[in-house]
């Protein structure tokens, strides 16, 4: 997954205005207690960080 796909997906799935608040103000175990930003500056894979946003929001797996 590149990384304009997370971000059409996440602002799919939130929207623009809750989208950025979800990727910056969320902490998610599984990225190590990190955002979804700051994992992403770190290195994870996006495709890792979509799919810890998926599970920790109930995302339909065909949404995924």
């Amino acid at each position: 997954m590149r990384l304009q796909e997370f971000w059409s997906r996440l602002d799919d799935q939130f929207g623009t205005m809750r989208a950025q608040s979800v990727a910056r103000d969320h902490f998610f175990s599984e990225l190590g207690g990190r955002s979804a930003v700051d994992a992403i500056e770190a290195g994870v894979p996006v495709r890792k960080v979509w799919l810890a946003i998926c599970e920790a929001y109930d995302v339909p797996p065909k949404e995924r």
